[in-house]
Parts: structure tokens; C-alpha cells; sequence
């Protein structure tokens, strides 16, 4: 178990999740670029590599070109054009990819200043299991969590109680 400090709830509860389901020894690709999570991981013993910051929803020739027994995608889908295209080109047989869930009291989410920065889906639980079943995958477990903030209204509140974030361990169905 990786004992480090984790900045934020979900990065804890996806590790604790990642190390449930794969071994230090499987190599992982991780889709999108290098971030603080990716820094977590090889601390906790992962060996893995990211894909490049290329448009995969164009070019999917990093996802299939990797050799990786392991694809995360950590609350990449939801900024997909087309995340079926993406999933059908894994060739990998695990995959652990984590969305944050559509939230019915909130738009979705869209920075002003990065035109890549913006979620063109955001699911329900049951959508994105419907996605991954449609595109060649069997989950076999999941997990759901909040994520509170500090703030006061009235959506700060219902974020106490409404799951924000959802993770998926899938295999493929062969």
C-alpha cells in the first residue's frame, strides 16, 4: 500500500481502488498527459506511460501501438467526442477509468479559458456502463463517492450527499 500523502479524496479512493485490482507488475498506459495523479502512481510502484496529449478521438494509434496490459483513464471520457472509438481501440484486456458523474443540479462543466478543458458528455452511472458493455467490456467491480466542498448554498450541501465521481474495473469480453 502506498503510504504517501494524497492532495485530494479522490486521488486516495481511486489508488486504493487501482492497487484492489492491478499488480505492480502489469505496465499501464494512461490516457491523457502527465499530471499529479500520474506522479502518485509511480510513487506508489506503477510502471506506466501516458499518452501524449494527442486528439485521440483522431489519432488512437498510441492506444493501439502500446504493448500496456493495463489502459486508466481517469476522468478523460467525458471530454471524448467520441469515447466508444477510444474503447474499441484498447487492446489491452483490464481497464480501471474513473468520470465524474452528471449531477442534476449543476451544467456541465466548461472552462472559459482552454477550449480542450470542457466535458462534452457527462454520464449517468448507467450510461457509461452501457458504453463500456456496448464497447467490449465486462465490469466487474465499481465504486461511487462524493466530493463535499467547503463552500455554503445550497449545491454545496447536495454535494454531501450526491455522488460526484464513479470508477469502473472492466475486463475485456473476449
Amino acid at each position: 500500500m502506498y503510504e504517501g500523502k494524497f492532495p485530494h479524496k479522490r486521488y486516495k479512493l481511486t489508488y486504493q481502488f487501482l492497487e484492489k485490482h492491478i499488480s505492480k507488475n502489469e505496465t499501464i498506459l494512461d490516457l491523457g498527459v502527465e499530471n499529479p495523479f500520474t506522479e502518485v502512481m509511480k510513487k506508489g510502484g506503477y510502471i506506466l506511460n501516458n499518452t501524449s496529449g494527442e486528439d485521440i478521438d483522431e489519432d488512437t494509434s498510441a492506444i493501439e501501438n502500446s504493448d500496456a496490459t493495463v489502459v486508466t483513464a481517469f476522468e478523460i471520457f467525458e471530454h471524448l467526442l467520441s469515447p466508444y472509438t477510444v474503447l474499441k481501440s484498447i487492446k489491452a484486456d483490464k481497464l480501471v477509468a474513473s468520470i465524474p458523474m452528471r449531477l442534476w443540479f449543476s451544467s456541465a462543466y466548461r472552462s472559459k479559458t482552454d477550449k480542450w478543458d470542457r466535458h462534452y458528455h457527462e454520464f449517468e452511472d448507467w450510461q457509461f456502463d452501457w458504453l463500456l458493455e456496448k464497447a467490449g467490456w465486462k465490469i466487474i467491480d465499481r465504486q461511487q463517492w462524493t466530493n463535499p466542498t467547503k463552500k455554503i448554498g445550497i449545491r454545496p450541501v447536495l454535494r454531501w450527499f450526491t455522488n460526484r465521481y464513479y470508477i469502473v474495473y472492466a475486463e475485456r469480453i473476449k
